[in-house]
């Protein structure tokens, strides 16, 4: 099943919020998949927290930037684990 048909189902089921990881970016710093989280949360009417790639603030911006389509938080692990955000510039964007 494509990610955007569970995430309508499971919003057509109730639920308002997803959290939508790009599993072949998640840990590797190589950026938020930003289009495909924008469509998930399109087309399924939740609201979307991004997680997977998150390497630095330019990617929390972009992410900020983002908000429009339903995109209200992020997930930042290994970026903050290796000092490359501070969670405090974070929470600043």
């Amino acid at each position: 099943m494509a990610a955007v048909d569970l995430a309508r189902r499971v919003a057509d089921a109730g639920v308002d919020r997803i959290v939508y990881t790009d599993v072949s970016r998640d840990g590797t710093l190589g950026g938020v998949n930003i289009e495909q989280t924008c469509t998930i949360a399109r087309e399924s009417g939740a609201r979307v927290t991004a997680s997977g790639g998150v390497s630095s603030l330019d990617d929390v911006r972009l992410l900020q930037g983002a908000k429009p389509c339903g995109i209200d938080s992020v997930i930042i692990g290994k970026a903050i684990y290796e000092g490359r955000i501070k969670l405090q510039d974070a929470l600043k964007v």
